[in-house]
């Protein structure tokens, strides 16, 4: 594997990592449909996943790995909440858009 890493490069995966930060920050900013921004959440959490596996691999430590395996069970049970709440609120208001929600008042 460290093979490939040195053919490749590191410096080459944290562009490809900074690349999908970016893309996810960006839909979260500038899109208004809560399931783009949901996506985009979880394409910066596999960005940084990413980037702790390969730092993981490059410095011969498997704590990144572990890490990761942590980090990507986090990321599912958000996305179970995260959906159950957009149904929930669907079923009430018949909308997801975020402007809608700023009149949900509980």
């Amino acid at each position: 594997m460290l093979n490939i890493l040195e053919q490749i490069g590191i410096d080459n995966y944290i562009y490809l990592c900074t690349l999908l930060f970016s893309i996810g920050a960006i839909g979260i900013l500038y899109r208004r449909s809560t399931i783009v921004m949901l996506m985009s959440v979880e394409l910066m959490l596999a960005a940084a996943n990413m980037l702790l596996a390969v730092f993981s691999v490059y410095y011969q430590d498997t704590s990144g790995q572990v890490f990761v395996i942590f980090s990507l069970a986090v990321a599912a049970a958000e996305v179970a909440v995260g959906l159950a709440i957009l149904v929930a609120i669907f079923r009430n208001i018949s909308s997801i858009d975020i402007d809608e929600l700023k009149n949900l008042k509980g």
